[in-house]
């Protein structure tokens, strides 16, 4: 009998070891595939509220006003907010991305998040960082194959231009 001792593992223990990691990966994937989906909304949500911020403070800053809207390519509005946003100042302060106006930001939209438009489909600001549309806008964020019980967030703007974030679950 030999009095060295063997170093290393067995391939019963090898195997043993492989199938309870098997096990405990299974057990945590599901709530693994939530967690990403529910910090895909919160990124969404922190970039919105990025871009209206802006967006409202350099058109108080320029003295000309501001927006966000959907786009699909940062050049145009076109009201494609799940495609992009884009953020852009107003120069000649009428509400609408022109010719003269600066695109301060533009943000590509994730497939994974489904984007609900406010109406109207752009949100301006004015010289004062006030709205220009009179009813709140609200964007809503949820995740593109949304299940009932996941988190969703919905961005509310008020006619002074402050943004209010809330939390919600799909239906």
């Amino acid at each position: 009998m030999s009095l060295r001792r063997s170093k290393g593992f067995t391939l019963v223990e090898l195997m043993i070891t492989l199938i309870v990691f098997v096990v405990l990966a299974a057990m945590a994937y599901p709530s693994f595939t939530g967690m990403i989906r529910s910090n895909r909304i919160s990124a969404g949500n922190n970039e919105m509220i990025g871009l209206l911020s802006l967006a409202r403070s350099e058109g108080i800053r320029n003295n000309s006003g501001g927006g966000v809207c959907g786009s699909s390519d940062g050049t145009a509005c076109n009201g494609s907010w799940n495609d992009g946003v884009m953020a852009w100042t107003d120069a000649d302060g009428n509400g609408e991305f022109g010719a003269d106006d600066t695109v301060l930001r533009f943000t590509a939209g994730n497939r994974n998040v489904t984007v609900g438009a406010p109406d109207p489909d752009v949100i301006a600001f004015d010289a004062r960082g006030r709205r220009r549309a009179v009813p709140d806008q609200s964007i809503t964020l949820t995740p593109a194959d949304c299940k009932a019980g996941e988190a969703s967030r919905t961005l509310t703007v008020n006619l002074s231009g402050q943004v209010r974030s809330t939390n919600g679950t799909c239906s």
